[in-house]
């Protein structure tokens, strides 16, 4: 198969790397991808280096006439069968020009934030789309009622982990928490994030506050994103010396493996996040928010604790009880087994091939 992803974003996120690691595994199955990425736009670096064939377009609206005929003839040069829209901008274009060219269009959902009512849900979802695949499965019936799609049109396909990248020694893990002066028997309590307003991290800092007496436990955000503003809240909240910020690390693993407890308290927009997948396939409990799909890797009970957005008390209980060396260990296997069992990232070409060629055939 011969196909075309679109994305109107520009940024680098967790939406970008799916796409770019889905045409990865889909080229080694044998499928040619190109790729249509708005100027300027990461993806297309990233996409380039990886020796995909890529052309950069404006998706702004004043410029959708350009833009339409320019995929005319990409679609046509490159002997497109199939496209796949991500973002907004680049549905409704893409849409359009798949629909003229009578090509089968598939459009990703990679958030599980709210989606506009009416109008807007009908076209895009249902005449723009001929099948729409979700990273979550929380949002499926919500598209489906929206757009008035069937559900036979909607998957959900969260982006798995590849477990031979997920790994991690011990001996480094040991010399990380020494780094940051985190004794053998602290409880390292950690996030990791693109830090940003949706992420929790406000309801975090809440938690450490609560538990600020307890000496053994330990804080640590990993990441970077809007990290000034953060750093500058936990001073206003007397924090400076129990949170540390460890900013962006090339490879996260290690510090994810030295971690007792990994949290994730996100408000909205999260699909499967990769960040708790990592988590969990390393055996770390997991203490999350119920938003997107947080919550199909946080079973409550079984793989750490579930606990209502907004709510710091609610997350400093489930951390005390987190403090259970056993109830640590009985999540964290639990945590990799459902992991091994449900979001390995070959799942996740095996079913995108299957949705592709279904529309293709």
């Amino acid at each position: 198969m011969n196909i075309l992803h679109l994305e109107a974003s520009t940024g680098w996120g967790g939406q970008e790397i799916r796409i770019l690691k889905e045409a990865i595994g889909m080229r080694q199955k044998g499928h040619t991808i190109v790729f249509v990425i708005a100027k300027g736009g990461i993806l297309a670096k990233k996409a380039r280096e990886n020796n995909f064939q890529v052309y950069e377009l404006f998706f702004a609206k004043k410029y959708w006439l350009f833009t339409l005929f320019a995929l005319f003839n990409i679609c046509t040069k490159e002997n497109i069968q199939l496209v796949n829209t991500h973002s907004s901008l680049d549905a409704w274009i893409g849409g359009i020009a798949a629909k003229l060219l009578r090509l089968p269009v598939v459009r990703t959902r990679h958030l599980s934030a709210k989606v506009k009512k009416g109008l807007n849900s009908r076209i895009i979802y249902n005449y723009l789309a001929d099948f729409v695949v979700t990273t979550c499965a929380k949002i499926v019936p919500i598209l489906s009622e929206q757009s008035k799609k069937p559900l036979a049109y909607f998957k959900s396909i969260p982006t798995g982990i590849e477990p031979n990248r997920v790994s991690y020694q011990e001996n480094d893990a040991l010399s990380f928490r020494k780094k940051y002066h985190i004794a053998e028997d602290d409880i390292l309590i950690g996030m990791v994030c693109f830090m940003r307003s949706w992420k929790g991290i406000e309801d975090f800092f809440g938690a450490a506050k609560i538990l600020k007496n307890h000496k053994n436990l330990k804080w640590m955000i990993i990441g970077k994103g809007h990290s000034e503003t953060y750093i500058k809240k936990a001073k206003e909240m007397q924090l400076e010396d129990q949170i540390i910020f460890t900013g962006h690390l090339d490879n996260p693993f290690t510090a994810i493996g030295a971690l007792d407890i990994f949290t994730l308290l996100s408000t909205a927009n999260e699909g499967v996040s990769q960040a708790s997948l990592q988590a969990a396939f390393l055996k770390k409990p997991l203490i999350t928010t119920p938003t997107g799909g947080l919550c199909e890797v946080c079973l409550n009970g079984k793989t750490g604790i579930v606990v209502p957005i907004h709510s710091p008390e609610k997350v400093a209980e489930a951390i005390l009880r987190l403090t259970n060396e056993s109830l640590r260990k009985e999540c964290g296997e639990n945590a990799h087994n459902l992991v091994k069992k449900q979001f390995y990232f070959e799942k996740t070409i095996s079913d995108m091939e299957k949705v592709y060629a279904k529309l293709v055939s």
